[in-house]
């Protein structure tokens, strides 16, 4: 068997300790909690992880991504020798492990460290020298807890431990150590909940599209105030990165006014979305994950920061008219359903109402000088439902001055025709 056990720095949350197992849950389905660290048996893994080393480094890079302070780690045959070659760095990583344990001491086992007074008065420093005492005395003076912490170190009896298992749904909870009064402070207590819940969502390899962070009120608020309040962050796609969903709750924060001091926090993730790792093209351009991810996280900033109405998104929508085949939603827009493509190319924007155009002697359209035809007709006729029947002819010109325009020609009474400019191409 190959043992893992971590630990997390010293001056590191509680919550950190917890996260740390659910991100070893995406390596190995074998880990448990013993005492202060997590222990995770990666024998049947190290193969698809192309070995201890790479294991190891994909696991700090994975701690370090997911904001968690990751300090010493051991390996060894038994899950309580990497404990404790973990609680003393700096000791040879090769050689036989009872050797190695036997350099170790006394604090490195708990169950010797708590008898540290006595044995040291017994001349015993080290695990080594412990070992060697007759273990009928020991038994008969320390119990036989110490010997069976002993024994299951160095591999003489088999460890019992109890596998953690990763919940449905993610909802943690943190009391606060002093009243809050302004929003924008809990951030710095949110994100010790946001690391456990991007450890959660990575053991699950999914994302999240909405997270709800919710407070509870002071006891001693006024009569008139609720017991708490709640925001939901929502992003425009599947994320877990903790960087981008810290900035954009902090954006919320910065906008919210508590109406009383907080005591106490919590976030929840109720829909949990899996993810797909994409590969990442060679050449920069549209179709990179990276450069869509970072153009989402810049709009969701925006958006908060200007109002949801000043960012929008078009979106395609079923209609045979192609003045109606776009709409601009609030960004992000709702999922839609899938429509028809329309026949030619949709402008950036639209020209409400449509501008009349001067035409010259050929009754060709004039906009900042002549323009050049680029495709078109087609033909439009339709709106007789809603009293606003008409014939159109839509082409798609250039202009030397303005670029590319989106033109039609309708049908006038008295058999006249007239051009309109009905759209502008970014």
């Amino acid at each position: 068997m190959r043992w893992l056990a971590l630990c997390c720095t010293p001056d590191a949350p509680a919550g950190d300790t917890d996260a740390l197992a659910w991100l070893a849950l995406s390596f190995t389905p074998r880990v448990a909690r013993l005492e202060e660290a997590v222990v995770a048996e990666v024998s049947t893994s190290l193969r698809l992880f192309r070995g201890a080393r790479a294991l190891r480094e994909k696991l700090q890079a994975d701690a370090a991504l997911n904001g968690l302070a990751l300090g010493a780690l051991a390996w060894a045959p038994t899950a309580r020798a990497a404990l404790a070659l973990a609680r003393c760095p700096g000791q040879p990583h090769t050689g036989r492990l009872s050797d190695r344990l036997d350099a170790l001491p006394l604090s490195a086992l708990t169950a010797a460290h708590a008898h540290h007074a006595m044995l040291a008065r017994l001349g015993c420093q080290h695990l080594g020298t412990l070992r060697r005492l007759p273990r009928p005395a020991l038994a008969k003076r320390f119990g036989p807890t110490l010997l069976t912490a002993l024994d299951q170190a160095y591999g003489d009896l088999p460890e019992v431990h109890a596998w953690l298992t990763l919940p449905d749904r993610f909802d943690a909870r943190l009391e606060l150590p002093y009243r809050v009064e302004h929003a924008p402070v809990l951030l710095h207590f949110a994100e010790a909940l946001l690391r456990q819940l991007c450890a959660f969502l990575t053991a699950r390899h999914a994302g999240v599209r909405a997270l709800r962070l919710g407070w509870q009120h002071d006891a001693m608020r006024a009569r008139d105030v609720a017991s708490g309040g709640e925001l939901t962050v929502a992003t425009a796609d599947t994320t877990r990165d903790l960087q981008r969903l810290s900035r954009l709750l902090g954006e919320h924060l910065a906008r919210t006014e508590l109406a009383a001091p907080a005591g106490e926090i919590t976030l929840s993730a109720d829909t949990v979305l899996p993810q797909q790792d994409s590969s990442v093209s060679l050449l920069p351009g549209p179709s990179d994950p990276q450069e869509r991810t970072a153009t989402n996280a810049l709009l969701e900033r925006l958006s908060v920061r200007l109002g949801a109405a000043q960012v929008r998104e078009g979106r395609l929508q079923e209609d045979h008219r192609l003045d109606r085949m776009q709409r601009w939603h609030a960004w992000p827009a709702p999922p839609a359903a899938a429509v028809r493509w329309p026949p030619g190319p949709q402008p950036t924007w639209l020209v409400e109402p449509p501008q009349p155009l001067r035409c010259d002697a050929r009754e060709q359209p004039l906009y900042c000088g002549p323009l050049t035809r680029i495709s078109g007709p087609h033909r439009i006729e339709a709106g007789w439902w809603d009293q606003r029947a008409h014939v159109r002819d839509y082409f798609v010109y250039r202009s030397a001055l303005r670029g590319l325009l989106w033109l039609y020609r309708e049908r006038l009474p008295a058999d006249a025709a007239g051009w309109f400019l009905h759209g502008v191409f970014a």
